[in-house]
């Protein structure tokens, strides 16, 4: 029977996900946040689990399961108490390896995807470069041929996972010349151990603290032509047909969060007496709790609306959308929005518990600050702007 638009199935999945974090994840959060990265035990129960990967075939590991999967899954792991537990995951399982799925030969897959399912394997992605974020053509990171190999040089910064990665998926130039600059973009996967593959600082960051973010440098690194994803200069068109998936679960995600600090929000306001009553019986902070359902709602039934459809017009259950109805514009739409949403809801969820919410103790603290990563992450607020601008003829 369909709860909303999620079955029994889906929610079978959604309980055992929210067990295991209350048992195994939520109890470490100290730990966790300390070392500023999710260790390899937890990696191997999520791979054991089934949560890293259930939608890619079952050949590899995964269980052929359908797009909805990714967001149950996606809604539990961003209402976690770890701070920046669903980070490294979302990473792995919805941007780095994806690629390596419908780009990869089936060696590649047995060689990279089934290990990555299980969680034996770590990936990253690297795009973003000191000088180039969210436009992936201006990326400086250059791959000369060289025989049976590729010589790489260049840097990668902001990237998740990448301390700890056993692969990163490189976005590269293969041919800084060619027009338009984006054709010449390729993907390699470079190896942990790779001569001249270094993994500089772990960046430290303000929100988000149990993913770890690193820079990467990549000096005369020698990678084989063998780990090349697809041919050359078709990386472009590959990190493109993977951001309207990425950028509809991050949406997915965002809109989990600003549910969680709305029930901080509610709890509190029963919890907490002021002239002599619970303040949500006072009109300024019942319609403030009101006025945040409301959007909260607004939005999150925008963006199952999206899922919903992505998930009707996806060929390849990973990749998604090719042949069917053109949502990006909506899936920008609701990445934006879903976005500002939980910045916004943590903000006044924040205000709400008064001083207490200013200190770290409540957790509210910290989701007001891992918020603010989403109008950046996977794709600024403005940049989503401009693509629906485009699309509106604009």
């Amino acid at each position: 029977m369909a709860q909303g638009i999620y079955t029994d199935a889906h929610q079978s999945i959604r309980r055992n996900l929210r067990q295991f974090i209350e048992r195994e994840v939520n109890p470490r959060r100290r730990e966790l946040e300390d070392a500023g990265q999710t260790p390899r035990d937890l990696w191997k129960r999520m791979g054991e689990l089934g949560f890293l990967g259930p939608c890619y075939p079952e050949e590899y590991g995964g269980s052929g399961a359908d797009f909805l999967t990714a967001c149950v899954i996606t809604e539990e792991l961003s209402r976690c108490a770890v701070s920046g537990f669903a980070m490294g995951f979302m990473v792995h399982a919805e941007m780095a390896t994806p690629p390596i799925h419908f780009m990869g030969t089936d060696a590649q897959r047995r060689k990279w995807l089934a290990p990555a399912i299980t969680g034996e394997m770590v990936f990253s992605l690297g795009i973003s470069e000191p000088n180039a974020g969210s436009d992936v053509a201006a990326i400086r990171t250059t791959a000369r041929r060289d025989g049976d190999h590729y010589v790489v040089s260049g840097s990668k910064c902001f990237i998740t996972n990448g301390t700890i990665c056993d692969g990163v998926v490189l976005a590269v130039k293969t041919d800084p010349a060619a027009a338009p600059p984006h054709a010449g973009v390729s993907l390699l996967v470079v190896e942990k151990g790779a001569p001249g593959f270094k993994v500089g600082r772990k960046l430290e960051k303000i929100g988000c603290l149990a993913s770890d973010t690193s820079e990467l440098f990549f000096e005369d690194c020698r990678v084989p032509v063998a780990n090349r994803l697809g041919g050359e200069g078709e990386g472009f068109v590959a990190i493109m047909r993977n951001f309207q998936r990425e950028r509809l679960i991050a949406a997915v995600g965002f809109v989990a969060g600003a549910e969680e600090a709305l029930e901080m929000a509610i709890k509190y306001a029963r919890e907490r007496d002021a002239f002599g009553k619970p303040i949500h019986k006072h009109q300024s902070v019942r319609h403030l709790l009101v006025e945040m359902a409301t959007e909260t709602e607004l939005v999150k039934t925008f963006v199952q609306d999206q899922c919903v459809k992505f998930s009707g017009s996806v060929n390849d259950a990973v990749a998604g959308g090719e042949g069917g109805e053109d949502l990006t514009k909506t899936i920008s739409m609701a990445k934006y929005r879903a976005a500002e949403l939980t910045e916004w809801i943590t903000d006044r969820a924040l205000q709400i518990h008064g001083g207490w919410g200013y200190m770290k103790e409540f957790p509210i603290s910290q989701a007001f600050l891992d918020a603010r990563a989403g109008s950046i992450a996977g794709g600024t607020t403005e940049i989503m702007k401009e693509i629906i601008g485009k699309y509106m003829g604009l």
